[in-house]
């Protein structure tokens, strides 16, 4: 037993004890990555995106169903009925991100910084087309004259305002 205790503390010293070492990164890794940036910004755009066109803006049906998609999807909890609430109005001139029809479908499923959310993968294709034309719509900026979607029997005469403009003549003079 005194030979145990002799040998008890050469046991404790000889022992090793586990050592770690931090592997310490070069500067270079441990930069944050910084997120990429868009060279998306407000105002008039210098370069502009190809042209795409909407087959539903010339189309009154179409619209109305914009509209009824842009009240079902919320967008009048921010825009209002296009005048603008916490978001910006939609009945003027002003157009932050552009006014053009895939500026405007880019805005919706992209979203945009300080409140608009991306729409992306929660509406159709379809939906989003709609809702573009009605959204230009609020500011004039589709035919006013948009085509009835019916082409049936129920359409109808076409409103009087859009008629084309006959020629005055006086009703003493022979007609052709």
């Amino acid at each position: 037993m005194p030979y145990f205790l002799v040998l008890l503390p050469f046991l404790f010293f000889s022992c090793e004890r586990e050592e770690r070492t931090l592997v310490v990164q070069p500067p270079s890794a441990q930069e944050a990555s910084l997120p990429q940036v868009s060279d998306l910004a407000p105002g008039p755009q210098h370069n502009k995106a190809p042209s795409v066109s909407n087959p539903d803006e010339n189309n009154s049906w179409m619209m109305a169903e914009g509209k009824r998609f842009y009240e079902a999807y919320n967008c009048v909890g921010c825009h209002a009925h296009g005048g603008g609430g916490m978001g910006p109005p939609l009945m003027d001139e002003k157009w932050i991100y552009g006014h053009e029809p895939q500026q405007v479908y880019a805005t919706i499923v992209e979203g945009r910084p300080n409140g608009m959310p991306s729409f992306r993968g929660k509406i159709s294709n379809d939906q989003l087309w709609e809702i573009v034309a009605y959204v230009r719509s609020l500011s004039g900026l589709t035919n006013q004259w948009a085509a009835n979607a019916r082409d049936d029997h129920i359409k109808g005469a076409p409103p009087p305002n859009s008629v084309p403009e006959g020629t005055p003549h006086n009703s003493s003079e022979p007609q052709p």
